[in-house]
């Protein structure tokens, strides 16, 4: 079996310690070398060509950020980045992932043996994630995405639902952009840990026409409203009236994910059933796709992102070959194809 090759940069000793040890205990991957500045990691991806890099962002001669954005340019390959929990740490996260970063995880707590062994498997998990990942070189100057031109704004019935994992950012940003005024209710479920879903929602209500923010239990779903599953709390809807609205839980991890597309997606399909539109967006593993199932077979239109528009085509794929997905769309052009498949449901 070849094993995936991981280069880990980062200018703490202890930290490219824990990562050669984390790594090194996975059958299927390994550790080739550990760079304490990018200047010398510079080097080592030529000399040693590996499949993912890890990448700290404060280190001395240049920073992450800087790094990566050469790197995307002149060769792309899978990048994780390792942050600080922090509103600062969330932020320079969020850019890095702008920049082209497949994913990221936080700094490992040391402290205690049952969070490093959790933090192992996460590890694991992004690296196997992201070396299945399609790299695409940096567009620079890209041309704006413009808004839809706006229909008639949708019934209180309506409602999309949106979930995504590995590369789930950036695909959210293009399909939010679009997004007119007059859609409905968006609900989205991304794997993201707290205290990053609320600063990728401020950025994306800074970036969209509609209004994006972080969910909160008891929201009532509005039209031209976005809300995004908060890190480490399972999203659902009910019905209030006339109206959908937000509830949250924090019950046991669903498919290893809290926030879980599964559990956002079996509720709108008993809720909202046959009036609203789901998709399911780039990630890795298989979360999302009975719950399409579910509201496709409840009579909602159903989007799976095409393969080679995904950075990991893991969760749409296991819903394809579920048959939960009424079409396969590339991701620029999913916001219309949500758009046309609500004017195809019954009101």
């Amino acid at each position: 079996m070849k094993k995936i090759k991981v280069l880990c940069v980062d200018d703490s000793p202890l930290i490219r310690k824990v990562m050669s040890q984390i790594v090194n205990s996975q059958p299927d991957m390994e550790m080739i070398a550990t760079a304490p500045d990018p200047l010398v990691a510079r080097d080592m991806i030529k000399q040693f060509n590996p499949d993912v890099l890890t990448l700290d962002v404060e280190m001395p001669n240049m920073t992450g950020l800087e790094f990566l954005e050469r790197l995307m340019r002149l060769r792309p390959m899978p990048v994780i980045m390792i942050s600080t929990l922090t509103t600062k740490g969330s932020e320079t996260t969020l850019n890095a992932l702008e920049l082209g970063a497949v994913d990221f995880v936080a700094k490992p707590e040391l402290r205690h043996a049952d969070s490093l062994a959790n933090y192992s498997l996460e590890v694991a998990d992004k690296i196997r994630g992201a070396a299945q990942a399609q790299m695409r070189r940096q567009e620079k100057n890209a041309p704006a995405q413009q808004v839809i031109a706006p229909t008639t704004r949708a019934s209180n019935d309506a409602l999309f639902a949106i979930g995504s994992s590995t590369g789930g950012t950036e695909a959210l940003r293009r399909l939010l952009v679009p997004m007119p005024e007059s859609c409905p209710g968006i609900v989205i479920a991304q794997h993201m840990p707290p205290g990053f879903t609320r600063s990728f929602a401020d950025r994306m209500n800074a970036l969209c026409k509609i209004n994006v923010k972080e969910a909160e239990d008891g929201d009532q779903i509005q039209p031209g409203h976005a809300y995004i599953a908060p890190g480490d709390f399972h999203m659902t809807i009910v019905r209030s009236g006339d109206h959908y609205k937000i509830a949250l839980n924090q019950s046991d991890p669903v498919n290893r994910h809290r926030p879980s597309v599964d559990v956002l997606f079996d509720s709108v399909a008993r809720v909202a059933g046959k009036h609203a539109v789901g998709a399911l967006l780039t990630g890795m593993g298989s979360d999302g796709a009975a719950g399409l199932l579910k509201m496709h077979t409840a009579g909602a239109w159903t989007i799976a992102q095409s393969e080679k528009t995904c950075v990991v085509f893991g969760m749409p794929r296991e819903a394809i070959e579920l048959g939960a997905a009424s079409e396969v769309v590339d991701l620029d052009s999913i916001t219309q194809s949500m758009l046309t498949g609500l004017k195809a449901r019954p009101r």
